[in-house]
């Protein structure tokens, strides 16, 4: 690893609704989403205390690896263990570039010292992140000018940096971030990660995100890393050796959990439409949020299910324990559930800790549409803030607002369509800002961004329907839209679709 490291160098009205999109977006799009798989006969269940399950590091220096202020030699390399977080971070540089770990692997400790230190002794660093958990301490006004958020996938804690131009977003699919780093396109400097405790063999775990950050760690020239006992040991692609760290610190700290939200009955109807589509030995990709939550929960009835997704979440689990995912029918990894990341409560935690049956890989891997064809019947269901009367799916901003990010839509949406009798859904409630804003419209809300093209869009499903639109002409997929809006929308839709297609309703 070392090796390839030194080897890779507004008008009134549009004011009006963007407004209420944004509060409805505050409130409603974490809950739509934008994997103890029984069989009895592949995985062994964990004891209740993770940190007890970690494996003994019986090698002469495992005592020193966790006292502070040691150094522990590894042939050329040596790894500097240190007793607090800024002592970690004091070797960043002004106008270094950071991968900061991401989701439940955000490194908080490590981020809290870098706000910390950086007013009076950093400038111009960049902090790359995918979706940063309870990270706000980033975004205070005193590091501007100091620390500079780039962010792939914008959060509650950079969305309002973004659109203000304090921080700075990256469109681009979730599958090509890796290459950024491994091409030499994005310089790296330091990895900020967050790691199980080292095993027997002196081998830490990237834990429950391995994502983009396995490329990280592969590029960057240092590696800091918080040794949290609490992370999850998780199979696949996700080791790194103690040697390849160059500064550590060690606290045990809970992972961030999301709890499941209560579903509503939109959310249960849409759930429930999504999986009247899905089949038995349907290879699954879905995202977090009630509405995945609620299509998941339907599917008990079926069997040979397979998981290839870049993350799951607490409603995989009863499907797994129930026999119905199985990973059977898969031609990619057959009898193994293949994830880029997860996050959710503990319970997931405590089922990815040390189960050969789920497999963390590399997100360059993962979400490649090549490798996700391999699959026969990939069904992919995603989510959308809006979408037009021919098909274009927006996915990431609120007219010119960003609020989330491209994320792995497009990888998963072209994987099925290149799949033998797959399918990709878009799912989303009819309306927004409590019913007042139609979610289908007839022309985009300006500066918005389209993630899926109209000439990708397969099925798109409301509470009040589904319209499959591949194949369909435009004055069809206007038909088919609005037939699946809310009804009280239907009217002034069809008018705007006569003046745009020429509709006649």
């Amino acid at each position: 690893m070392k090796a390839m490291k030194e080897s890779l160098v507004a008008t009134g009205d549009e004011a009006q609704q963007l407004l209420h999109l944004t509060a409805w977006a505050s409130t409603e799009m974490a809950d739509q989403g934008s994997s103890q798989i029984d069989t009895t006969k592949s995985w062994v269940k964990p004891s209740s205390d993770m940190r007890h399950r970690q494996a003994i590091w019986n090698s002469p220096e495992r005592d020193i690896a966790t006292q502070p202020n040691t150094f522990i030699s590894n042939g050329h390399h040596v790894t500097k263990h240190c007793s607090t977080p800024k002592e970690a971070i004091e070797n960043i540089k002004s106008g270094e570039a950071i991968w900061a770990h991401s989701m439940a692997a955000t490194p908080k400790r490590l981020l809290a010292a870098l706000a910390d230190y950086a007013p009076e002794n950093l400038r111009d660093v960049s902090i790359l992140q995918l979706h940063l958990e309870q990270s706000e301490v980033l975004c205070r006004p005193e590091l501007e000018g100091h620390l500079r958020n780039r962010v792939f996938f914008a959060g509650k804690d950079t969305r309002q940096l973004i659109n203000e131009g304090r921080a700075d977003y990256v469109p681009i699919f979730l599958s090509e971030i890796p290459k950024l780093f491994r091409s030499g396109m994005q310089k790296l400097d330091v990895a900020m990660i967050q790691v199980s405790s080292p095993d027997q063999h002196g081998n830490c775990s990237l834990g429950v995100s391995v994502e983009a950050t396995k490329s990280a760690c592969d590029v960057a020239g240092r590696i800091i890393a918080h040794i949290n006992p609490s992370m999850p040991r998780t199979h696949g692609e996700s080791f790194i050796a103690l040697k390849d760290i160059d500064y550590a610190y060690t606290e045990d700290i809970p992972l961030t959990s999301l709890p499941q939200g209560v579903i509503t009955p939109v959310q249960q109807k849409i759930g429930e439409e999504v999986a009247s589509l899905i089949r038995d030995g349907d290879c699954l990709q879905m995202g977090i949020g009630a509405i995945p939550d609620a299509a998941l929960a339907n599917l008990h009835h079926l069997k040979n299910l397979g998981v290839h997704t870049e993350m799951f979440s607490d409603g995989l689990l009863p499907l797994i324990e129930s026999g119905s995912v199985d990973n059977s029918q898969k031609a990619v990894r057959r009898g193994r559930t293949v994830t880029g990341f997860t996050i959710g409560s503990h319970k997931v935690y405590e089922f990815v800790n040390d189960n050969p049956t789920v497999l963390f890989l590399d997100i360059e891997y993962v979400n490649n549409p090549m490798v996700i064809s391999r699959n026969r019947q990939v069904t992919s269901i995603n989510s959308a803030l809006q979408i037009d009367l021919g098909g274009q799916v927006v996915a990431d901003s609120i007219g010119n607002k960003i609020y989330s990010g491209v994320g792995g839509q497009v990888d998963f949406v072209l994987g099925s369509h290149f799949s033998e009798n797959g399918k990709s859904i878009i799912a989303l409630p009819s309306t927004a800002a409590g019913g007042k804003l139609s979610r289908l419209v007839s022309t985009l809300t300006p500066g918005a961004g389209v993630v899926t093209s109209r000439a990708n869009v397969d099925y798109i499903i409301t509470e009040y329907g589904i319209a499959r639109l591949r194949g369909r002409s435009l004055t069809e997929r206007a038909k088919d839209l609005i037939a699946i809006a809310h009804p009280d929308f239907q009217e002034s839709l069809s008018r705007e679709a006569r003046d745009i297609f020429g509709v006649r309703t």
